[in-house]
């Protein structure tokens, strides 16, 4: 008997030991639980670890799909009128800064520049003519003054000489007349005598031919009197005529002045005629339209077209120039800086690009619009606004020039 209850005492200990079977299963049960918990316990780590790096890496960035390819687009003008004699480009063919896109048909604008040169020419010569005549004007009006001041002198000495002349030749009248009035009393008296015969034939004919003589002289005196009365009222004329010569050549200087403003006006009309100059060769430069940058050309002139001045032909748009509008949500802009990296995905090619935040708008988008939109106080919505941002490329990013403005993009700009 008691070897048959041993094997079954050692094989089986539940059979044999109650209460050690049971301490075996709480044991195997607690394990379990604690290999459950503890699973638990890393999942919610792991889970939490996730949530962590996953809320990191969503905001470490800000992305919004309010965003296009820009570009400043150059319109190509006419700065003057005239009929388009060619036009070098097709639509969207590349061009390069300073190529002729258009001209216009030169020919009266060389005219212009002809006539203007003509006109410079001659405005050229009456300056220098001028600017020669103001020292001979100068001088002349000297020489002027000092000979028409010694002709007044010498017309006052000719004045004073006539008029003693005239008081000498007077002072000759009263003598002669004296003299004569002598002689006749002389030959009255001698008459007298001779027809008493008191004296004789001889004596009377002396006395007569005194009388004549001193009413000959008489004469001659009178005559010179008259003479020297002219010559003063001459040299008076003289004098006269040599004051007015005085008194014009006095005006030298306001004529000397005036002679060197009509220069001064001749020089101001050369500068006027080249600076009509310089425009007509301008005009006549405008007639060759040229690239302002490099960039692809849409055109909208033909040739036979007459254009006028501000009159829009073509179109530049200068693709190695673009750049990326994006409009975020005021609410995405708070760690928003210039500088931060960016990546742009395009929606056409699938395609992603480098760049910066370059600048930040100075107002909402809505502002910049003709009719921006104004809240009414009475019901108020707030509506979340977007600012524009400015995003570069990074260099040679559009190396093969395949962003086109307009293009819908989305970026995604890297806070930290």
């Amino acid at each position: 008997m008691a070897q048959a209850n041993a094997p079954s005492a050692l094989g089986t200990p539940s059979t044999a030991n109650p209460v050690l079977a049971t301490d075996s299963k709480y044991s195997r049960g607690a394990r379990r639980k604690r290999r459950r918990n503890l699973v638990i316990l890393l999942s919610v780590v792991v889970l939490i670890v996730g949530s962590l790096f996953l809320w990191r890496y969503l905001s470490s960035y800000e992305s919004t799909d309010d965003a296009q390819v820009d570009v400043h687009l150059y319109p190509v003008s006419a700065r003057i009128s005239g009929y388009v004699v060619k036009v070098n480009v097709n639509d969207n063919q590349w061009v390069e800064k300073g190529d002729v896109l258009v001209e216009i048909d030169p020919r009266d604008y060389e005219v212009a520049v002809n006539r203007a040169q003509a006109d410079l020419a001659n405005a050229e010569a009456t300056a220098r003519s001028l600017n020669i005549t103001v020292p001979i004007t100068s001088v002349n009006t000297t020489s002027q003054l000092q000979f028409t001041a010694s002709g007044v002198e010498d017309a006052h000495a000719a004045v004073s000489a006539a008029e003693k002349q005239l008081t000498a030749a007077h002072e000759q009248v009263e003598a002669a007349e004296a003299n004569d009035v002598k002689a006749q009393d002389d030959l009255h008296r001698y008459k007298l005598l001779v027809e008493r015969r008191e004296v004789s034939q001889q004596i009377y004919d002396q006395a007569l031919a005194t009388a004549k003589s001193s009413t000959a002289t008489v004469a001659a005196a009178q005559a010179s009197e008259s003479a020297a009365q002219q010559f003063v009222q001459e040299a008076q004329s003289r004098l006269t005529q040599a004051t007015a010569n005085h008194e014009y050549a006095q005006t030298g200087p306001q004529q000397v002045a005036s002679t060197r403003a009509r220069a001064l006006s001749a020089v101001a009309d050369v500068q006027q005629k080249r600076a009509a100059l310089a425009q007509a060769e301008l005009n006549l430069g405008y007639t060759k339209i040229i690239a302002p940058v490099s960039g692809e050309v849409t055109k909208t002139v033909v040739v036979g077209l007459n254009v006028q001045p501000g009159q829009q032909m073509l179109t530049v748009v200068p693709l190695q120039d673009v750049w990326i509008t994006a409009n975020f949500k005021e609410t995405q802009m708070e760690h928003m800086r210039p500088g931060q990296r960016v990546r742009i995905h395009v929606d056409l090619s699938g395609r992603d690009y480098k760049g910066q935040v370059d600048s930040i708008a100075g107002a909402t988008g809505p502002l910049f619009s003709v009719l921006p939109p104004e809240n009414a106080t009475g019901n108020y919505v707030k509506i979340v606004q977007r600012i524009p941002v400015k995003i570069v490329l990074d260099s040679g990013e559009n190396r093969d020039l395949q962003l086109r403005p307009g293009m819908s993009v989305e970026p995604k700009v890297y806070l930290r």
